[in-house]
């Protein structure tokens, strides 16, 4: 349980990093971000046909699994860049 949320939090500041736009949301919310991006990267990555389950190649989808989720997030509230 604490390895999931050690790793969401640092999925969620990656997204939050790479992506453009000031996005002002706390920590729990960079956590939620990082977990349910780890869930859409695997997705992704099954989708695909690649394995995503550890390594580089987890962090990598889910990294983009909560980049993606930021952009609905933007979508949903209204924000502009």
């Amino acid at each position: 349980m604490i390895w999931t949320l050690i790793v969401g939090f640092v999925v969620g500041l990656l997204a939050r990093m790479i992506k453009p736009g000031a996005d002002s949301m706390g920590w729990i919310l960079t956590i939620i971000l990082g977990i349910a991006g780890a869930y859409v990267g695997t997705f992704i990555a099954n989708f695909l046909g690649m394995n995503a389950a550890s390594g580089m190649s987890y962090l990598i989808f889910s990294v983009i699994g909560a980049m993606i989720l930021l952009f609905v997030y933007e979508i949903l509230t209204g924000k502009r860049r």
